[in-house]
């Protein structure tokens, strides 16, 4: 197993020169030197094939006892040189200090044949000087919810870090799930997470907050060089050192690296409305500077459509990071950042522009969701008025979101009234949907005579709507009902589970089942609907 490294992350930028898991609060760096804590039988459950492609990991490699022994914590490759970063965040509207990799070590970052660079992070690998009272471990449950979901995501075509494998530990975890008072021992997991780059809006937060200028520049550069090299034009692929004496990175660059990453995070956010995904705790610390979906914990599936919906059982009251609200959350986490970006530019002109993308492009995306998710080809005012009509219907009769939108395209639209038979299997309760049945039929007429307005073909516009609306979601009750079926020894679950995701588009004859309504048992069941930050 051959893996190439060039740790750019600790060869260009300061680090914590104690090293070893000791809590302490780390200045003037941007990492510490960690080891993973070896655990007593690493054993592979699961791995992404495409995930073991992309880094030229051959099936002999992932078959190897080495394989486990190296992404369950238990040993090293050539060139591997752990951490865990260091940054802040604001949690759940408040400034919360040092934060840091509590629970994840990057081992190294892997460049490929195709210049590609990916950074390996074990999540569960023991104890880091962030890790505060906490272990540094993960539980199979939330590692199983990881694994699938990273993966799922990267089908679905949203931008996201991904998932090369899902080693148990052989250990038992303590943990509570729902800070009731009840902690029980589970068994322990560790997930190898994968992406070009961790850094997150709380990177920068940090130094920002310590007044620590020359760090906050630093990370800037170095975040511009490494992760956007192509806003550096012809001088992409120099050596950092020799752009900093240039003084290659003034105000202008920076602006346009802010402006990028307003965009993409608005981008981002539009997949997840588009798909009906709620992160469950957007905190600072918990968004990618390249616009990825990152830190997989108590997210959720919408079900029956309600965007005052939240998975996460410690934001049950506020509902800040419910699934109507992410648009206004990434824009309120993007105006932190600039906060924190603030010392490096000599007005806030720049920075409102980023913001100001920000809003335009989340617009932008709003408008192509309903255009898409409807199947129309125009993209005026009145689709979305149309998209948000039915938006209403849907949650005022009881809707699955994703069956519902799946079953539109089924819509026979030439006739003189359009039936709503096709979409009564989308309804969760018939009672409700008999009580709103005149109003979506009025809102079918409405939507069969704005497709004839448009004229984009029926295939077409049928491939447009299928292409935005999968079939098949990681759901939390199919989750839970793999990781179910792996605490009583069957595994299988969770390969099918991810072989069924890795064609949410398609029709998949024969495995319906995994695009059923979620079940009444379901409903309140924890792990379905009742998720926390240790879940």
């Amino acid at each position: 197993m051959r893996l190439y490294f060039d740790n750019a992350f600790l060869r260009e930028l300061p680090g914590d020169p104690a090293s070893g898991p000791g809590l302490r609060q780390v200045h003037g760096a941007a990492w510490s030197r960690v080891e993973p804590t070896p655990v007593a039988a690493p054993r592979l459950v699961a791995h992404a094939a495409e995930v073991a492609d992309m880094l030229a990991l051959a099936a002999d490699d992932v078959a190897s006892p080495d394989f486990a022994a190296v992404f369950g914590g238990n040993a090293l490759l050539a060139g591997m040189d752990p951490w865990a970063a260091n940054y802040g965040g604001h949690q759940f509207g408040h400034w919360a200090g040092q934060l840091g990799d509590g629970r994840a070590i990057s081992l190294g970052e892997a460049l490929t044949a195709d210049g590609a660079r990916h950074e390996l992070q074990l999540k569960g690998a023991g104890p880091t000087p962030y890790s505060r009272s906490a272990d540094g471990r993960a539980v199979m449950r939330s590692s199983i919810r990881e694994f699938i979901c990273s993966e799922a995501m990267h089908h679905l075509g949203v931008p996201t870090t991904r998932a090369l494998s899902l080693v148990s530990t052989g250990e038992a975890v303590v943990r509570d799930m729902f800070y009731d008072g009840h902690p029980r021992p589970e068994p322990g997991a560790v997930v190898c997470r994968v992406a070009p780059s961790f850094i997150r809006f709380g990177t920068f937060e940090l130094p920002a907050s310590r007044g620590d200028v020359d760090l906050l520049r630093a990370l800037a550069e170095f975040c511009v060089w490494r992760d956007f090299p192509w806003l550096l034009g012809e001088h992409a692929g120099r050596p950092l050192g020799h752009l900093q004496l240039e003084h290659l990175f003034d105000e202008a660059l920076f602006a346009a690296w802010f402006r990028e990453v307003c965009e993409r995070t608005a981008r981002l956010v539009g997949h997840w409305m588009r798909v009906g995904f709620v992160h469950g705790v957007l905190n600072t610390d918990n968004m990618s500077i390249l616009g990825l979906t990152i830190d997989y914990g108590p997210y959720g599936w919408i079900d029956d459509y309600d965007p005052d919906w939240t998975p996460n059982t410690t934001d049950a009251q506020h509902r800040r990071y419910r699934y109507g609200w992410q648009p206004r959350v990434a824009h309120w986490n993007l105006a932190r950042l600039a906060q924190a970006l603030s010392p490096l530019f000599a007005d806030a002109a720049p920075l409102q522009a980023g913001l100001d993308a920000y809003a335009a492009t989340w617009a932008e995306c709003e408008r192509d969701n309903a255009c898409a998710k409807l199947g129309l080809e125009g993209g005026e005012d009145v689709d979305l008025a149309l998209m948000r009509d039915l938006q209403a219907l849907m949650h005022r009769a009881g809707a699955d979101m994703t069956n519902c939108f799946r079953a539109l395209a089924d819509i026979d639209l030439d006739a003189p009234q359009p039936s709503l038979d096709p979409l009564r299997a989308a309804f969760y309760d018939q009672r409700r949907l008999a009580e709103h049945a005149p109003a979506l039929e009025d809102w079918l007429a409405r939507y069969a005579a704005r497709c004839r307005a448009d004229g984009l073909p029926h295939e077409a516009r049928v491939a447009r709507m299928r292409a935005a609306s999968p079939r098949y979601v990681p759901r939390n009750y199919l989750a839970q009902q793999a990781i179910d079926r792996a605490a009583a020894g069957d595994e299988a679950g969770i390969h099918e589970l991810l072989d069924v995701l890795r064609d949410p588009y398609g029709e998949q004859p024969g495995r319906e089942a995994f695009a059923a309504l979620r079940p009444d048992w379901a409903l309140d069941r924890a792990g379905c609907s009742m998720l926390s930050c240790s879940s």
